[in-house]
């Protein structure tokens, strides 16, 4: 059974993020903040759904800058130190399993398909392979590759496939690591319940923070360029 005050935390928590997406939205389709990246123009919102009011004051903070209607308004953009960097570069990849999720979990769950009894294992599987091709498009057609002009050389696909790979597999460790508490020690809810929706958003920020060593280590070896 699902306690009563689980259900009104999880009510809160994704409606303000929920208003939160939204403002970003706003900002940039309403007020015309476009960003230069245009796949950060739904990386953003997508990152507001999980960390809140936290995901929008970091695209205030630092999406927005990278708009041309703010570099007119304001000139260059502050520098991004490299904890900064990392951070707004693990955004991509959080971006990309909450896709991964969105798509994944009723696949798996309608399709009926287990590994060894357990849909959950199919679950994550599925989400990481959704999230990696995700990320790795995001950083071949918009990010690294292209920035780095990594195309000619031959060298992008590699690039983009081991910033994916790695990005997903530490994001896993703190996603896919709440999803298998959830399953064996708590409860998972249906689908439908808003409590399950207020879980993922959890193991999304605790996807993120193991996420972030592995991008930080990307960014400070020049593997992977900031977003």
């Amino acid at each position: 059974m699902i306690p009563a005050w689980l259900t009104v935390v999880s009510w809160l928590f994704v409606g303000i993020a929920v208003l939160c997406a939204v403002a970003i939205l706003y900002d940039v389709y309403g007020r015309g903040y476009r960003q230069r990246n245009g796949a950060m123009e739904a990386v953003w919102p997508i990152t507001a759904l999980y960390l809140g009011p936290l995901g929008l004051w970091a695209y205030n903070r630092y999406g927005r800058p990278r708009s041309d209607k703010w570099r007119k308004e304001n000139g260059a953009p502050p520098a991004k130190s490299l904890p900064v960097a990392a951070a707004t570069g693990g955004t991509p990849g959080g971006a990309a399993s909450a896709v991964g999720h969105v798509i994944g979990v009723p696949l798996v769950v309608f399709s009926g398909l287990t590994i060894a009894g357990e849909a959950l294992w199919v679950m994550i599987l599925v989400i990481a392979v959704i999230a990696t091709l995700l990320l790795f498009v995001f950083e071949y057609f918009f990010s690294t590759v292209p920035k780095r002009g990594l195309r000619r050389s031959g060298k992008g696909l590699g690039v983009a496939l081991l910033i994916a790979v790695v990005t997903v597999l530490a994001f896993d460790v703190g996603m896919g690591g709440w999803m298998l508490v959830m399953h064996f020690l708590l409860f998972m809810p249906p689908l439908t319940d808003v409590t399950f929706l207020f879980l993922m958003q959890i193991g999304l920020i605790l996807g993120f923070l193991t996420g972030y060593p592995a991008v930080l280590w990307l960014v400070r070896r020049g593997i992977k360029t900031a977003a």
